[in-house]
């Protein structure tokens, strides 16, 4: 870790909210990089994002006060970005296997600015957090990045009928995990589909065909949504910089092969390593950030490590369910330290 960046975050008066917020400075049991520094793709040009997890009051231990939303702070002038979670607010989102807070467990020790005992804790039983769950978390974030690839590259150069059957490819990756999150139904009763459109500027458009017998009204509004949201992203690329547009696509290609790296990684060795070790792989994700690979060998790269993750989907060992009695016994043990500490 640089000498000036650690100094930076501990004397600098842009920190300052760090040790002046009473629910964060001696509170706070672990604190880290996010972003490229936390994966070992950074650069020069490359901002200080910080995350990390600070411990619950007393009150809010024996009220179970899980109302308030994580701390966050950010100032687009200063491009600061950090947020510092309450151990009960991320403590299901670790257990989900959210990608980016179970990264925070996963760092190099040495860009570690605040580990104090309960933190190692945390740290060092990062495998109770782990399940198959890894297989939606991770991939859904991946399809996320790999959906905006797809509609910006069909937006630009393909003719309408192929712009829509990518659209319509996005919505189907979204079908992959509802049978996960909502009431599960008889596939066959959703249909999507291309067929010949009536509207001017369309030669073909996506149909649906839904036959749904006492189905949850709120799980359909859902599955509605989701599908709605990719018709609204694609349609928002329309009015976009191109140049700047190109600059976030390859950020976003690039964040899509490092969550199937790291996906891949969790479901073979149930270990979460944020940071890219391999030389080889980090070198490909600066690469890719850089616009120094073309499309094609993107597209490759994506099947490949798509295969890989099916692979390891198939034949991990890592539990259905995390184990919610070690997580418990994990919190009563960190919960006592801080109401032992404020008896003493």
């Amino acid at each position: 870790m640089e000498t000036n960046i650690k100094e930076e975050i501990f004397n600098s008066e842009k920190y300052k909210f760090l040790w002046d917020n009473k629910k964060l400075n001696n509170n706070i049991i672990l604190l880290t990089f996010g972003g490229s520094h936390a994966h070992g793709i950074n650069n020069k040009n490359s901002d200080i994002d910080l995350r990390g997890i600070t411990l619950n009051s007393i009150d809010e231990i024996l009220t179970m006060n899980l109302r308030n939303k994580p701390y966050e702070f950010k100032d687009k002038e200063k491009k600061l970005d950090t947020v510092v979670y309450t151990l009960m607010q991320i403590v299901n989102l670790l257990a989900n296997c959210n990608p980016n807070t179970i990264e925070i467990l996963g760092c190099k020790d040495e860009h570690y600015f605040i580990l104090s005992e309960e933190g190692k804790i945390l740290k060092d039983n990062v495998d109770i957090f782990l399940s198959k769950k890894v297989i939606n978390s991770f991939l859904g974030y991946a399809t996320s990045q790999l959906r905006r690839l797809q509609n910006a590259r069909a937006r630009d150069s393909y003719p309408q009928k192929e712009k829509e059957n990518h659209m319509l490819n996005s919505i189907k990756r979204q079908l992959v995990h509802f049978q996960n999150h909502y009431t599960k139904y008889d596939k066959s009763s959703l249909k999507l589909y291309l067929d010949k459109s009536e509207k001017e500027d369309f030669d073909e458009e996506i149909f649906v065909d839904v036959v749904l017998k006492h189905y949850p009204l709120r799980d359909f509004n859902g599955m509605m949504s989701e599908m709605t949201n990719v018709i609204r992203d694609y349609n928002k690329l329309n009015n976009r910089n191109k140049k700047k547009d190109e600059e976030h696509l390859m950020k976003h290609v690039s964040t899509l092969v490092r969550l199937l790296m790291m996906g891949i990684e969790i479901l073979e060795t149930k270990k979460v390593n944020t940071y890219r070790e391999d030389e080889k792989e980090r070198k490909l994700l600066i690469n890719i950030r850089n616009e120094k690979i073309g499309y094609n060998e993107i597209d490759e790269i994506i099947d490949e490590y798509e295969q890989k993750f099916d692979y390891a989907s198939n034949n991990t060992e890592l539990p259905d369910l995390p184990d919610w009695d070690k997580i418990n016994e994990l919190m009563i043990e960190i919960n006592k330290k801080v109401i032992e500490r404020s008896n003493s």
